[in-house]
């Protein structure tokens, strides 16, 4: 296939790894920026990796996607991060057996932390960036602090569309609908336990759905899905991961044309200004506050390729509560986060 496009350098970290393996499929095949961008794949992984992360990439050579370009193993991070376009951030370290939650959010921090760096020194500053490694939307925020000023926060997001799509999914089983056909599920707050699952907004082309009285079910299996996979597959969902970050970046970098979709974005602070205070604004009318990366209903203008928070959605008293504690707990991991950072040589 020829183009006459510039190549889009694409930057995937935790390459050797299951949702990457899954990942990159999509996006040498043209699912995530265009079925006519070449595009060229920078593929990193931790140096005890390396050799599976060698024949990942002989992989790739051996596919012979018509769209890619160039493909390169790294275990560093300068020629991995060097004037990258786009970033899937996948690899972070998992909890461990007996590992307490500070100690794992402590682990990631310096993994974020130097990605940061990292996007703020060799990538480009319009780089537009999905946080995929759990716990992902701390580990977001800790990448924000890093990258900026050079990278803008609101480039940098967290993934809460496998949950959405999770929604979406039962959904459309449940009133027998095309899950294409669907729009409007929301995913309030964390990628966590604590995510608020919102199925009172939910449209079928555009016009509302009739509220089921086993929606209490349905949001307690969204929040327990992974889990369930694990038990049965004995492995996390990696197919499912890697086609909903391919589904998060297509819309976030290419603008989504008016669907409504949600991100875990950058609430924003107190010097906020212009399009970011009124991202701010709205993020606290639905009970966010500044300073978090908050998953939130957004739509990306095909012009700008920025996101804004969709306005004016009104919230039933049990999900006001609901996401009050996501809240406290995307603010209570901040805290430990940023505390990690106090004193250290991050």
């Amino acid at each position: 296939m020829s183009s006459d496009k510039k190549p889009v350098r694409v930057l995937i970290t935790g390459a050797a790894g299951q949702i990457a393996y899954s990942l990159i499929p999509m996006i040498a095949r043209g699912d995530v920026f265009g079925p006519e961008q070449p595009i060229i794949l920078n593929l990193l992984d931790i140096a005890a990796m390396a050799a599976v992360l060698e024949g990942v990439q002989m992989e790739v050579q051996d596919c012979a996607f018509p769209l890619v370009v160039g493909s390169f193993a790294y275990t560093e991070e300068e020629p991995a991060f060097t004037d990258i376009e786009a970033a899937f951030l996948v690899g972070a370290m998992p909890r461990r057996q007996g590992m307490e939650r500070k100690d794992l959010l402590k682990a990631n921090v310096k993994i974020f932390a130097s990605q940061g760096k990292a996007l703020a020194r060799w990538a480009r500053p319009t780089c537009k960036v999905i946080v995929v490694g759990n716990p992902a939307n701390t580990n977001a925020l800790i990448c924000t602090k890093f990258a900026a000023p050079r990278i803008p926060a609101e480039n940098i997001t967290a993934m809460t569309r496998l949950d959405e799509n999770r929604a979406r999914a039962m959904l459309a089983e449940r009133h027998l609908k095309p899950v294409d056909e669907l729009q409007q599920v929301i995913i309030w707050g964390n990628h966590s336990n604590t995510q608020v699952v919102d199925f009172t907004h939910a449209k079928h082309n555009g016009q509302p759905l009739p509220v089921l009285d086993d929606y209490s079910a349905m949001r307690k299996a969204v929040r327990e899905r992974g889990a369930a996979i694990i038990e049965r597959r004995k492995l996390s969902s990696a197919m499912s991961a890697a086609k909903a970050a391919a589904d998060h970046m297509r819309l976030f970098y290419n603008g989504s044309n008016g669907q409504v979709f949600c991100m875990a974005v950058y609430t924003g602070n107190a010097q906020s200004s212009g399009a970011s205070a009124e991202n701010l604004r709205l993020a606290k009318q639905y009970g966010a506050t500044e300073d978090l990366i908050f998953s939130l209903p957004v739509v990306v203008c095909n012009q700008t390729k920025q996101w804004k928070v969709v306005p004016d959605l009104k919230l039933d008293g049990g999900i006001v509560q609901e996401i009050e504690l996501t809240k406290k707990e995307l603010i209570e991991e901040r805290d430990e986060a940023l505390s990690a950072t106090s004193g250290s040589n991050l």
